[in-house]
């Protein structure tokens, strides 16, 4: 998720920027690919797999762009005008319908055969379960990364399960002259990320709650888990974090983490633990759940596949695109990228867990607890901006609590209904 934008064509030459395509540009007897995606994060991971197909198509030119800022403005700036790249992105669940008229049903694939099957559902229609209509980069692990070596400083044996404990270890590390938390306030998503953990335990059926808000049958006061406890822990993070926190996106908030300046992130996952290290080798990362209650129960990490890439069933060369498609995820090559080359939890049924904290202790802590379902995939990033910009205007301070939660509620009715 960075704040980049990245243009690579792997052919005849390397292109930076956004590329002019056509069939008319195309040399004699090769095929232009094209793929707009978000998730900058795993752009060299990309390159080396389209390198890689390179090899095994030499006539399959494949165009790759990528970006986080606006993702979702300009992407539905090329489908209005007719421009649908070969592959993009959307979230899963609720926007796998938003984008379903764009959108190849992949069902009999390999790829789609290939795939853990709980990561599957998240991209089959929320509407007649058809699909799916689409397959993931990676699977993931959400939830707090924590500084050890701070912990231990601070003499907090375990990570804290409930919210009180929550707060009387940001006053131990406070101690420290250390800053709990890193917020990443400056980011809409962050927020997504951090809500997600108190909406799947509001209720006993997540899908109903959000359909609920979206036809104005309920009201964010109604459940304590999000009205008293999801705001308690904002004001714990912008209590004991940043001193800008509009200010810190996602690299400031990795920096802060990496350099042990701050003990623990917010609204983060399993994405940031190499760019962590890299800054920091020895920076030794605890992983866990966020404490969303009084219950050291309801401490769980949100496991799955949020992200889906879409097949547009628009393209002139749907024959190539499925050939590249499914040999990503069944050639032994493709298989051994997510873990080897991407460093991401492999969304199919042969994958094995990278070398990495994030993903083996995430793995464990689900073998152990269970996991949160990842509400955020029932709604679409649309609601989610604005849901984002709601608290954002609460942590500036320009937006009470009530006005705040009357505003999301409003969206909710608005975007989704």
């Amino acid at each position: 998720m960075k704040k980049f934008i990245i243009g690579v064509t792997i052919g005849v030459a390397l292109l930076t920027g956004v590329f002019a395509r056509g069939a008319g540009q195309s040399a004699p007897g090769t095929t232009e690919l094209y793929m707009f995606v978000s998730q900058p994060e795993y752009a060299d991971a990309i390159r080396s797999l389209i390198a890689e197909y390179k090899k095994v198509a030499p006539n399959v030119t494949i165009n790759y762009e990528t970006t986080q800022d606006s993702y979702p403005a300009m992407l539905k700036t090329k489908l209005n005008s007719g421009d649908v790249p070969d592959i993009f992105t959307s979230t899963a669940g609720a926007e796998i319908d938003s984008y379903r008229e764009y959108s190849m049903n992949l069902q009999g694939q390999p790829v789609a055969s290939a795939m853990i099957d709980a990561v599957a559902d998240g991209f089959k229609s929320m509407s007649d379960n058809t699909g799916p209509y689409g397959f993931a980069i990676k699977g993931n692990f959400f939830g707090i990364l924590y500084n050890r070596d701070i912990f231990e400083k601070a003499g907090i044996a375990e990570f804290p399960r409930t919210l009180d404990e929550l707060e009387a270890a940001c006053q131990k590390i406070s101690a420290l002259g250390v800053k709990p938390f890193t917020s990443g306030f400056g980011e809409w998503w962050v927020f997504k990320h951090t809500a997600m953990n108190f909406f799947g335990t509001a209720g006993n059926d997540p899908v109903a709650l959000v359909k609920k808000f979206e036809k104005g049958e309920a009201k964010i006061s109604d459940y304590p888990r999000l009205y008293n406890d999801l705001f308690r822990y904002i004001d714990l993070v912008k209590k004991y974090g940043d001193d800008k926190p509009l200010e810190t996106t996602l690299d400031r908030e990795i920096a802060a983490f990496a350099n042990g300046q701050a003990a623990m992130t917010n609204g983060q996952g399993a994405w940031i633990e190499e760019d962590s290290l890299k800054i920091n080798p020895r920076l030794r990362i605890g992983f866990a759940g966020y404490p969303v209650s009084s219950n050291p129960a309801d401490c769980k990490v949100v496991t799955g596949a949020d992200q889906a890439m879409r097949v547009s069933n628009k393209s002139k060369h749907q024959k190539e695109l499925l050939d590249f498609v499914n040999w990503w995820y069944t050639s032994d090559y493709g298989k051994s990228w997510f873990a080897n080359v991407a460093k991401v939890v492999p969304p199919i049924k042969t994958g094995v867990i990278p070398n990495l904290e994030v993903p083996k202790q995430g793995a464990a802590l689900v073998e152990k607890d269970g996991s949160h379902p990842l509400t955020i995939i029932y709604s679409t990033d649309a609601f989610w901006t604005a849901f984002g910009e709601a608290l954002q205007a609460y942590v500036g301070g320009t937006a009470g609590k009530d006005q705040t939660c009357a505003l999301i509620e409003r969206q909710w009715k608005t975007i989704d209904g």
